[in-house]
């Protein structure tokens, strides 16, 4: 007898009779369910942990462009501090050699 016929005729024989794989592809199924929901789990922990991430990240952006403003700020402040002490010291210069000329002229008479 052919195997076709043999597998039909077996079938016949026992009615609903569940094949000895289908166990097997039940715990299969249910691995996968499993699997596929803690796969899942993960992947809204990943992209949870993406979403504080990236706000974390903006929040950094954030704190880096006042940061930069600031030194900007200071940057020019410190800018217009070296060129007033440029020019008290040319004062200071311009009055230390007025000075010296009268002691010297003061000195000749």
């Amino acid at each position: 007898m052919a195997p076709g016929i043999a597998a039909v005729t077996e079938m016949r024989n026992h009615k609903m009779r569940v094949p000895f794989w289908k166990d097997d592809d039940d715990n299969q199924m249910e691995d996968l369910k499993r699997r596929n929901q803690e796969l899942e789990r993960e992947l809204k922990k990943g992209i949870e942990r993406e979403i504080k991430m990236k706000e974390e990240l903006e929040r950094t952006k954030e704190r880096l462009r006042l940061v930069e403003d600031a030194e900007e700020m200071l940057c020019s402040q410190l800018g217009e501090l070296e060129a007033e002490a440029v020019m008290h010291a040319r004062q200071y210069q311009l009055r230390v050699a007025e000075l010296s000329d009268q002691l010297a002229r003061a000195l000749q008479r």
